[in-house]
């Protein structure tokens, strides 16, 4: 297969999700996948530290979408193989600033959500494929070499599974992944609450940020990042309840 074919190969799987499947049903090897599969990769710490790397990323990447929102210009984003990382923009300082600010954390878990809800009501390709052409455009704002390192590794593997994965396993997969998003959602929320609660590198934490540039302390910010995270948690578990159909749940 020459470069053409290549191209055209995946263009042609990217534009087939385009559309819409039968919703997931979750039975019990479907199950064991989309919730047992997650929970190993995000407990694991040797498996974690390579997804923390993807959950890191989309972190950065909710920063830079709200940024985009509110008509703030993306610099450039920079990620570290410690799970850190820095999206810089520049706009006007108030709200837009704030609200660049705040989606960082909660990003994983809406993000999570909004997988496992595609996945359940038949738009696991859709999501499938517009991740995968996200990835591909936020290449553009990298902007450190471990972050070319990890951006160009999570970009080819959305576009290898978009290309070679079967039909029939797109929507336990994007669900798998939805959870995998939210555990790990969960996970950096205790992370950065301790980082408070022990006030070590405070400095480098969102909430701290976000506090210094309003007249709520971090810890009101660190209980909205709680408030949306658990939300969408909560959600995200209620969806996949409802797709249960073993023991005719």
């Amino acid at each position: 297969m020459d470069f053409n074919q290549a191209v055209t190969t995946w263009w042609d799987a990217i534009t087939s999700g385009f559309g819409r499947q039968d919703g997931l049903e979750l039975d019990v090897l479907r199950l064991v996948i989309v919730i047992g599969v997650p929970l190993i990769v995000t407990l694991t710490p040797g498996i974690w530290r390579f997804f923390g790397l993807f959950v890191t990323f989309v972190h950065e990447l909710g920063h830079a979408f709200a940024a985009l929102m509110t008509g703030r210009v993306v610099k450039g984003i920079s990620l570290n193989f410690d799970h850190s990382g820095q999206m810089n923009s520049f706009g006007k300082v108030g709200f837009s600033a704030t609200w660049a600010g705040f989606w960082g954390y909660p990003a994983p878990g809406v993000l999570g959500l909004v997988l496992i809800t595609s996945a359940v009501y038949g738009w696991a390709p859709l999501a499938l494929s517009v991740g995968a052409l996200i990835l591909l455009v936020a290449l553009i704002f990298i902007r450190n070499l471990a972050g070319a390192v990890i951006a160009v590794i999570t970009a080819v593997a959305a576009q290898l599974v978009v290309v070679f994965l079967p039909l029939e396993w797109i929507s336990v997969f994007v669900a798998a992944l939805g959870t995998g998003l939210a555990i790990g959602s969960l996970k950096d929320l205790v992370k950065v609450i301790r980082v408070h609660t022990r006030r070590r590198h405070v400095q480098q934490s969102d909430a701290f940020i976000l506090a210094q540039g309003s007249s709520l302390p971090a810890g009101g910010w660190l209980s909205l990042f709680a408030l949306v995270i658990v939300v969408c948690a909560l959600v995200s578990a209620r969806v996949l309840y409802e797709a249960i159909t073993v023991g005719g749940v």
